[in-house]
């Protein structure tokens, strides 16, 4: 087994931890370890709250949970050699539960607290708590459905510099600045009252945090790009900005659909990730590359009957028509899908959380023909107990008595 060479207790929070974890993007932030190219290392991550969510039956915890003080991530860590204008490239080998920790969650949050894709429909707090078995997984509060896992690490990134520090910091401002008051934001910009800087401390960590990214978006060195396919055999090429890089990882999730629709949108989970490192000198400018590109995991489950749902850009309130509005589209998509699985008994809660949280797959199939986009959703069939195909005699009930769980 690889050494571990960032633990965690999660009996303990994880600002009391002996080795910190960062839940800001800072150049400043020191590196824990530095390691050689090629050397095997293991990982461990809270889940993205920091144990905020609990395995019960109430949502309340989904309601309540800050978020200024997310993600929590593991790092950074340094490699010998590695120069701004480098690609980094890091194998992921292997991921898996923390011992004792084999369950995660999804939620659906609050408009008032982050909201989500479809938060306008769905604008309040619930959750579904995931057991895992082995590569699949089930939920008690949505029956009928069981999939196995892509496990993946939904945040992972390399430190910026302060030149790219700085630039994301007035575009993120400014555009904030177009709707102040908007309920959820139009971005989160820095907030250094919860800000974790990693080993740094003292007044030198007090002065970055005012101006450290949050983590909540994904930017040009990664970060929170939520891509489902970086799962065991991927290979991630990340731009270098800071002498030795500065990886870090966290919020891993043990699966989840295209888009991770709910915000909360995977089933999230504590866990941890084995990885090796290499570096292309001069990649940056030899590939043109300015954010990171990688290759998916050769053994994503794969399967051969999907049922896919079309959406258009035309919004589903009003039926104003948008031009070639992607996003529009694709929440049609989401729509289309969810009012359809409600036809067999589940909540409008359930079949959203099912969306983000199944390997369900997200395609723009039309971008060019004016006015409409057509987006698609499509989703496994095999994933349910159930034949969800349509027929001639029509939708037949198969989920009642049971649902998500609901704040009090």
């Amino acid at each position: 087994m690889p050494k571990t060479v960032f633990s965690i207790d999660l009996d303990k929070a994880p600002e009391d931890q002996d080795i910190k974890t960062h839940n800001r993007w800072h150049p400043d932030i020191p590196m824990v370890e530095t390691f050689k190219t090629g050397e095997v290392f293991r990982v461990e991550c809270y889940d993205w709250t920091g144990g905020q969510i609990g395995n019960n039956d109430s949502a309340n915890d989904i309601r309540d949970v800050d978020l200024t003080r997310v993600h929590y991530l593991s790092g950074p860590f340094g490699f010998e050699g590695a120069e701004p204008g480098d690609l980094l490239v890091v194998n992921i080998l292997d991921l898996g539960a923390l011992p004792n920790s084999e369950w995660g969650f999804n939620g659906l949050f609050a408009k008032e607290n982050g909201g989500g894709f479809l938060t306008e429909h769905y604008p309040n707090a619930t959750k579904s708590c995931w057991d895992f078995q082995g590569i699949y997984t089930t939920s008690r509060h949505i029956p009928g459905v069981r999939y196995p896992g892509i496990i993946h690490p939904g945040l992972i990134g390399c430190l910026p510099d302060h030149k790219l520090l700085a630039e994301a910091n007035r575009r993120e401002a400014e555009l904030v600045a177009t709707d102040p008051n908007r309920v959820p934001p139009l971005a989160a910009l820095p907030y250094a009252d919860t800000a974790l800087m990693g080993q740094m401390s003292g007044d030198a960590a007090r002065k970055a945090a005012e101006e450290a990214w949050r983590t909540v978006p994904p930017r040009e060195h990664g970060g929170n790009c939520d891509i489902k396919n970086l799962s065991r055999g991927s290979q991630v090429y990340f731009p270098v900005y800071v002498k030795g890089g500065g990886l870090s990882m966290g919020d891993i999730h043990f699966s989840q659909g295209d888009g991770e629709i709910t915000f909360c949108g995977a089933i999230e989970m504590a866990g941890w990730i084995d990885i090796s490192v290499d570096i292309i000198k001069g990649g940056m400018a030899k590939y043109n590359v300015i954010n990171p590109i990688f290759k998916p995991s050769p053994i994503d489950p794969h399967f051969d009957d999907y049922l896919i749902f079309e959406g258009i850009s035309v919004d589903e309130h009003t039926g104003e028509q948008y031009y070639l509005d992607a996003h529009v589209a694709y929440r049609r998509a989401c729509l289309n899908a969810i009012e359809y699985l409600k036809k067999f008994g589940y909540t409008g809660e359930q079949a959203y959380s099912i969306l983000g949280t199944a390997p369900v797959e997200g395609r723009i199939a039309g971008i060019v023909d004016i006015p409409n986009v057509c987006a698609t959703l499509a989703i496994p069939t095999a994933i349910f107990d159930f034949d969800i195909n349509p027929n001639a005699s029509g939708p037949t009930p198969q989920v009642s008595g049971v649902d998500v769980a609901r704040t009090s």
